[in-house]
Formats: C-alpha cells, sequence, structure tokens
C-alpha cells in the first residue's frame, strides 16, 4: 500500500470516492485547484488503485496569546472503498494526515465524525472534547 499527497491528476478518483458524477468532474477538479492550499487529499493506493482518501482542511486562526500565527486543521472526507476496509488503509491515511499536521506545526487537529467511525478516531489518537460545541443551519 501506498499513501500519498494527492492533486489535480487524481481527481478523477477522488470524485469517484466521494460519488461525485462524470458531468462535474470539471468543476470537481477546479475546485481542488482552487483549494490546493487549504484542502489536502491524502490518497491509499494498492496496486496502483486508489481504494481510499481523506483530506486535511489547513486554517489560520485569529492571532492572540502572544502567538502572530496560529493554525489548525480539520479531517474531512475520510473513504475507504468497502471491500478494502478492515486492512489498515484508513489508520495509513490518519498517520499521513497526522504528519503532515506535525510537520506544520498545527495547533490541534478536529474531525467531524459519525457515530460508527468514532472508535476508528480514538484508536488513531484522537479523544473526545467536552468544549465542542456546533450550531447547525436549520433546514429551509
Amino acid at each position: 500500500m501506498i499513501v500519498r499527497r494527492a492533486g489535480v491528476a487524481d481527481a478523477a478518483a477522488l470524485a469517484q470516492l466521494r460519488d461525485i458524477d462524470a458531468d462535474e468532474l470539471a468543476a470537481f477538479t477546479g475546485w481542488i485547484a482552487a483549494h490546493a492550499e487549504t484542502h489536502l487529499p491524502f490518497v491509499a493506493e494498492l496496486d496502483g488503485q486508489v481504494v481510499g482518501a481523506a483530506w486535511l482542511l489547513v486554517a489560520e486562526r485569529v492571532p492572540g496569546h502572544g502567538a502572530p500565527q496560529r493554525w489548525h486543521g480539520d479531517i474531512q472526507s475520510v473513504m475507504v472503498r468497502q471491500e478494502h476496509r478492515g486492512r489498515g488503509i484508513g489508520g495509513a491515511l490518519m498517520r499521513a494526515i497526522l504528519a503532515e499536521a506535525r510537520a506544520r506545526g498545527l495547533l490541534h487537529v478536529t474531525v467531524h465524525s459519525g457515530r460508527r467511525a468514532v472508535d476508528f478516531y480514538l484508536r488513531n489518537g484522537f479523544r473526545q472534547h467536552r468544549q465542542l460545541l456546533l450550531w447547525e443551519q436549520d433546514a429551509p
């Protein structure tokens, strides 16, 4: 298995994992290019095929506490193809993302998880935090 940073050249494989239709591929590819500095995709490959992906959103926080630059991350859109789950691919993606976070000196990394994936994130070094609050837009 190879885990690596992905980019525009991987747009078709990333789109397929996100169930993005072929007629939306050009717009998705443009989005990847436009967000290359803030949304970092990582892919896992087996035998040359992309079988999983995860994204690291990198964002700057308001300066404060004697720190002129305060960066944080958020993990988004983690996906491993059903037939490849349980083989450590998700863990390998998390290791790559967290290595990137360390290299960039991010203050913290968050993830908004579905209930079934909470244990996965706990096994990969995340912890539940009692101060994280959520506001959601009311449905129209």
